[in-house]
Formats: C-alpha cells, structure tokens, sequence
C-alpha cells in the first residue's frame, strides 16, 4: 500500500535536510553523549556500553528527524545537545592540560 500523498515531503531540499539530520546530527550527539560520559565514567566502561546503547540512541534521533514536522527544529536541538555534551569533556580536558 503506497504512502498517502499528502503527508510526504515536497520539498527535495527539506528531504535532504532531513536525511543529513537524522544521520550526522544524530551521530553527533550519540558521539558527543558518550564523550560526556567518559569524563564522569571510567572509558572501558563507556566503550563497552557504548558498542550497544549507540546504535540504539543514533537511531531514535533518526528517526525523530523523519517524523518531526520542523526539521530546523530537530537541527537547532541537535546542534544544542551537541554542544551540552562537549562542554564537560572539553572543560576537563583543557583544565587538566592547561597548566
């Protein structure tokens, strides 16, 4: 049964949008999320969880990408988180390198 016309996207650009969201901004916070967790965690701990709760995690944010009706909404989240879960990791690592 084919897709009903109306709820699909018109726009190639909004599509494209879409795809790049959900796969590189999606990896980006599932990245960004474990790197936060290292600073707090001991790494083999996260490297070991994160084998399995990153392949879950990226794939929740892309689908949320395709189901969002606002994709500028779904970046500007993902650009936030992004930076969120950067900012203890790089804090930690520049304070215990900078001097």
């Amino acid at each position: 049964m084919p897709a009903n016309k109306k709820y699909l996207t018109k726009s190639p650009w909004l599509r494209l949008s879409k795809i790049l969201a959900g796969t590189v901004g999606g990896y980006a916070v599932m990245l960004s999320f474990h790197l936060a967790l290292t600073t707090f965690l001991p790494k083999d701990e996260v490297v070991a969880t994160a084998f399995i709760l990153g392949y879950i995690m990226w794939s929740f944010l892309l689908l949320w990408a395709f189901i969002a009706k606002n994709v500028w909404r779904v970046w500007l989240t993902y650009i936030v988180l992004t930076i969120v879960f950067l900012l203890p990791y790089f804090l930690i690592s520049t304070a215990n390198h900078g001097s």
